[in-house]
């Protein structure tokens, strides 16, 4: 999984992951939310809202990871 998302297929990967990650266990990891939050500050704004659209499509729950204030942002 790429730190900068370049394209949408890039975004989509991610999102692969996180539902695999779910499949095994109940949390993200720290390690994975780190990288995507490396990934949101780094990419593209249009990638960006591009996997805000795609976690709520097909994560939803994980949201709470990724909102503003979330406990779980990365110093």
């Amino acid at each position: 999984m790429p730190y900068r998302w370049k394209k949408k297929v890039d975004v989509d990967e991610t999102i692969v992951v996180i539902r695999n990650v779910l499949e095994n266990q109940a949390d993200l990891p720290n390690w994975l939310v780190n990288t995507i939050y490396g990934a949101i500050r780094d990419s593209d704004p249009v990638m960006t809202k591009y996997f805000y659209t795609e976690v709520k499509r097909y994560v939803p729950a994980t949201m709470k990871y990724f909102e503003e204030g979330s406990v779980r942002t990365p110093i």
